[in-house]
């Protein structure tokens, strides 16, 4: 009896294994919203690090964190460090690309809770008629002990790190919206 207990106890580890092994070790997360302003007066909300404390999720999720900026103010080398609670962890965001009015690119190295390194990317497409299409997404690797352990929680990347994605855009939705601009304000 017990040797068939660790026959079947085997066989479910091995195949919980394969099935791990098969699952796809890269993952991309996209969302997107329309923003009725232009590129320009979207753009230093995405690239000036500061500024995303009016609009990020996890801004909300720990009022408290510790954070330090470094580098210039925007752009290319802007470089922002946070540790905060369980729900926003710790670790930093360099900017690695920025051309105005376009996008923004971002090396994240996560710290805590788990540790990785994704790219991230802020892509900004004109609509016409004042109106902009912001494509935020995250693309990063993972390995065979990330995999498993998604898989024994149930974690869907693409559903956790997508509905802070669309908070966090419909807040910079709600920002700039909200902002008065000086083009508006030309007699």
């Amino acid at each position: 009896m017990l040797k068939a207990v660790l026959v079947l106890v085997a066989t479910a580890i091995a195949g919980f294994a394969g099935y791990v092994a098969m699952q796809p070790p890269g993952y991309t997360v996209t969302r997107q919203a329309t923003i009725a302003a232009p590129p320009a007066v979207i753009y230093p909300h995405i690239a000036n690090l500061k500024r995303w404390d009016d609009w990020s999720p996890w801004a909300k999720k720990d009022p408290n964190a510790k954070v330090q900026f470094s580098g210039p103010e925007s752009g290319v080398g802007s470089k922002f460090t946070w540790s905060g609670n369980s729900d926003v962890g710790a670790g930093a965001m360099t900017i690695v690309e920025s051309t105005p009015d376009q996008r923004v690119a971002i090396k994240l190295d996560l710290t805590a809770p788990i540790e990785g390194t994704s790219d991230v990317v802020l892509a900004l497409q004109p609509e016409g008629g004042g109106r902009t299409s912001v494509r935020w997404s995250i693309a990063g690797q993972q390995g065979f002990i990330d995999r498993a352990f998604c898989t024994l929680l149930g974690i869907d990347l693409d559903e956790m790190i997508g509905t802070d994605y669309e908070k966090g855009l419909a807040n910079l939705k709600n920002v700039v919206e909200a902002a008065p601009r000086a083009d508006a304000n030309r007699g």
